[in-house]
């Protein structure tokens, strides 16, 4: 079957946005402070190697995604969270 001249094709499938919007769940929540002593918590910005998460990634806006890194960085300290692990979640 040969293809007309007016159909369009494509070789791949055209990419539809399905994702969900992200969003800053502190501003949706209404927190205000950001508690570095609430490690688990905390654990959600973090990824199995126990690096912090990118805003792109949790959908976190700036002013909480700094408050998130300066909290992580201060339960770290005081070791409520590790700097460095093989397989955290």
């Amino acid at each position: 079957m040969k293809p007309n001249q007016g159909d369009v094709r494509y070789l791949t499938p055209i990419a539809v946005d399905t994702t969900k919007k992200k969003y800053c769940r502190f501003k949706k929540s209404k927190i205000k402070f950001v508690d570095y002593k609430d490690a688990h918590f905390l654990r959600k910005f973090l990824n199995e190697q126990g690096k912090i998460l990118p805003r792109r990634l949790t959908g976190t806006s700036l002013k909480f995604q700094r408050k998130v890194g300066q909290a992580v960085k201060r339960a770290r300290h005081l070791a409520l969270l590790p700097y460095v692990i093989d397989n955290m979640k």
